[in-house]
């Protein structure tokens, strides 16, 4: 034991240092315990939970710290513990219980919740809740069963009992404790016994033997037969038992089984499922592959996996578990006790963790404190706020935490300073409507003291809200009544009034009450939405307030050309859409929604919208029907792969005259006589407009042929606005082209036709000209005809200075 420790000699001192010190002390907090706890009255030694034997004493311990008198009293489930010889409350504030006794003949059982009362001059405090038990041990639920095992096997006994506390378990062999020094042997807490390389010698006749306090049972006999050595064959790895569910409590021991046989014999491992590492501390494996977790903690939560390998190899069979560990209730910050003048604010804080996490509750007194009036709860209850509080509100709060692992309490005293000449509250407080958003309140001086008064502050709040939502408007003292404005129309509010002085707050006036007068609704905000081609969809916010005074909405419309309006279609308060339908898809509407209440219609919200631009965007891409959708996207397709083939007949051209055209090649025809007859063969069924090497028009087609078709053509146009009429005729009698004859025409334009292939042969010809033409525009002029030549001039270029050999067709 240490020494006591000797104070250093002090200097001497004025006598000014008492009255220094003694000032100090007084701006200093009220003392504490260390852990926050009220120094004027906290518990040292609280109650815990307990089993008790039948018939035998029992001790609840409670020892207090406060300022004398303190007088302790006890509570069992809720009600107080009368002085009776059956129990005796002991010099130091604990409880004892001479005969603990269970509910037998009609006597009161001992068993149930505890807490131990605390009160003094300050307020009262009640302790933890403590649970007291009777000592209990039931008959095995669960027997161990004979086995017959080969040698070198694996065998298992289990036995399952409940009791109170919970019984240790043993094993016998032929009556003989078993030897738990033999490591082959394995027995785990929760009774199981476990014998691994099993030999001749281990067979014989096992019990379970289970004890506590209660009782001592014996469980059934059960025989391990141990039969000769096995035959040595492949076994595939195999897991027998796997881990169980587990929950306990922090500090307990976590015993996760796992049995695996196979041969060669397999190897257990174990890991977690998240890959977090399972660690070293407290961590053993017991046997041959029992993992055992000690004193656990909330972080060893999570799902175990326990694996079986065959050596060398990556066979593998697991098994998997889950381990909730659960965590009683404690603070992280605890309630200080607090002065504060009369009518201000105080605030407690109390902040507790557990698993699960605790709920907070809240203690005045030792009586339930919940929200109402002047006391708020915030943030999950970790918060307690008490608004203008007073002489009445002068006591000691508790913060109780408690969840499914324990509970714990805390405690903070508040006191209220109440300065000596304060004034009164004010009195004659009137509030009177003036408009719907205004009231003015007026008031009269207090009775008392008002010399120091220095203003006046003004509460606010509607008469249906609570305390927490209140607000106020501080008012200077020479002025007695005050215009309050923004406020809402048709509503009541309630007024009070407390005058202010250096030292503090007078107590609050009588609250006056008034409220705002009514006025029309102010003009809804509306959209509105096209839905198709003849419906339309109203929106607006929805104001249920409508309701509670007669009111709703109005809804009118009308095509814009007509002179009157279609409604009005009422609709209650609380709806925010409505649907129009059955509309004209080429008018335009206007659409105009107005609220009303009892003091008639407001203004109204005026939309015009028109239809007309829907309707058309509905035709160009209509809703998706696969069976319209097909047919359309055939003529899509079709339009599609005529651009694509006047494309690749541009290149073509390109390249010929690219590679003929210095060797004066050209492309002759063969019938001139004909004029440049269609082909005879059969028409492409897939695409009417297949191109083919040569100058002549579609024009000759027969007319059948054009109106099957003039649905593409004009797909076609819409595609290539810039493309010539494309398999129609030029109806001109002389086209020319539209852009400067010495440029090229765009390869995109080139006008085509169709001709046999057979009908083509090569001639050389010399050209009048170095000149190349790229590719030939749609609007060249037409071919010169004479009695024996046909004159092929689409596809090239002209050239005025030089004007290109013209190619001759001679027929086969």
């Amino acid at each position: 034991m240490a020494a006591p420790r000797t104070a250093p000699p002090r200097r001497p001192t004025s006598p000014r240092w008492p009255w220094l010190l003694l000032s100090l002390l007084l701006l200093l907090p009220a003392p504490s315990d260390g852990l926050g706890h009220s120094a004027e009255l906290a518990f040292a030694v609280e109650p815990s939970d307990d089993v008790a034997v039948p018939g035998q004493p029992v001790v609840l311990g409670c020892r207090v710290d406060g300022t004398p008198p303190v007088r302790i009293t006890w509570r069992k489930n809720g009600v107080e513990v009368s002085d009776s010889p059956h129990s005796t409350l002991l010099a130091n504030g604990s409880l004892m219980i001479h005969h603990f006794q269970l509910d037998q003949g009609g006597s009161l059982s001992d068993e149930g919740d505890y807490e131990c009362v605390a009160q003094n001059r300050f307020g009262l405090v009640v302790s933890r809740k403590a649970r007291i038990q009777a000592a209990t041990m039931s008959d095995f639920h669960v027997h161990p069963q004979a086995i017959v095992g080969e040698e070198g096997g694996v065998a298992r006994f289990q036995c399952q009992i409940h009791g109170l506390p919970k019984p240790l378990i043993m094993w016998e062999k032929n009556r003989v404790p078993v030897d738990t020094d033999n490591e082959r042997y394995t027995l785990l807490p929760k009774g199981v016994l476990q014998i691994t390389g099993l030999r001749a010698e281990d067979s014989g006749v096992f019990h379970c033997v289970a004890s506590n306090i209660a009782s001592v049972r014996v469980s059934h006999g059960a025989r391990l037969t141990v039969s000769g050595s096995g035959s040595g064959a492949y076994k595939e790895p195999m897991i027998l038992v796997g881990p169980e569910n587990l929950t306990l409590t922090v500090h307990q021991t976590a015993v996760l089984e796992c049995v695996a046989t196979g041969n060669p014999r397999p190897i257990v491992s174990w890991s977690r499922l998240d890959g977090r590492p399972i660690g070293v501390e407290g961590i053993q494996v017991l046997g041959t592959g029992n993992l055992i977790i000690s004193d656990v903690t909330v972080q060893h939560s999570g799902v175990y996996v326990c694996a079986a390998n065959r050596p060398g190899t990556r066979v593998r069979r697991t098994a998997q578990g889950r381990l909730v560990v659960q965590a009683p209730a404690e603070f992280v910050q605890h309630p200080q006790s607090i002065s504060r003048p009369a009518g201000t604010t105080a605030m407690f804080t109390c902040q507790a963790q557990g698993e699960p996490p605790p709920h907070v509750t809240w203690l005045k007194n030792g009586q339930v404190l919940g929200p109402g009036g002047h006391v708020r709860l915030k943030n999950n209850n970790s918060t307690l706020t008490i608004s203008g509080i007073g002489p009445e509100d002068e006591a000691i709060y508790q913060c109780v935490a408690e969840n499914s692992a324990g509970s714990s309490q805390a405690s903070a005293r508040l006191t209220v300073l109440w300065a000596e000449g304060l004034p009164g509250p004010p009195i004659n407080v009137q509030a009177v409507s003036i408009s719907s958003t205004e009231v003015r309140v007026s008031w009269s001086e207090p009775l008392v003291n008002t010399k120091e008064i220095i203003g006046y502050v003004l509460h606010i709040k509607k008469a249906v809200d609570p305390p927490e939502l209140e607000y106020q408007e501080a008012v200077s003292k020479s002025t007695f009544q005050h215009l309050v404005s923004d406020l809402e129309p048709s509503t009541a509010y309630s007024f009070y009034i407390k005058a202010y002085t250096p030292r503090g707050a007078s107590s609050a006036s009588a609250p006056a009450l008034a409220s705002t007068l009514g006025e029309a609704p102010a003009p809804p905000p509306l959209s509105v939405r096209v839905l198709g081609s003849s419906t339309l969809q109203l929106l607006w916010e929805p104001w249920p307030r409508l309701a509670q005074h007669e009111g709703g909405f109005k809804l009118f419309y009308r095509p814009a050309s007509k002179a009157s309006f279609i409604g009005p279609i009422l609709l209650p308060g609380t709806v925010s859409s409505y649907n129009l339908s059955q509309l004209d898809p080429i008018a335009v509407y206007e659409v105009k929604l107005l609220a009303y209440n009892q003091h008639g219609d407001g203004n109204a919200t005026v939309r015009f919208v028109s239809l007309r631009g829907a309707s058309e965007r509905t035709a160009l891409s209509p809703p998706c029907d696969c069976r319209k959708e097909e047919a359309t996207n055939q003529m899509s397709t079709t339009g599609i792969v005529i651009g694509i083939h006047i494309g690749v007949t541009c290149i073509i051209f390109c390249v010929l005259f690219l590679l003929f055209g210095q060797r004066g090649r050209v492309l002759l025809c063969k019938d001139v006589e004909n004029q440049l007859s269609p082909p005879q063969g059969p028409r492409s069924q897939r695409d009417p407009g297949v191109l083919a090497l040569t100058g002549a028009r579609l024009g000759d087609r027969d007319q059948a042929a054009r109106e099957e078709k003039r649905v593409d053509m004009k797909e076609l146009e819409q595609l290539f606005p810039t493309a010539g009429a494309v398999g129609q005729p030029d109806p001109r009698p002389n086209p020319r082209p539209t852009q400067d004859p010495a440029a090229p025409s765009p390869c995109e334009e080139t006008q085509l036709s169709m001709l046999p292939l057979q009908g083509f042969s090569l001639r050389e010809e010399r050209m009048m000209s170095e000149a190349r033409a790229p590719c030939a525009g749609p609007a060249a002029a037409p071919p010169p005809q004479d009695s024996g030549s046909g004159l092929l001039s689409e596809g090239q270029a002209t050239q005025p200075s030089a004007p290109a050999a013209q190619p001759a067709v001679s027929g086969q």
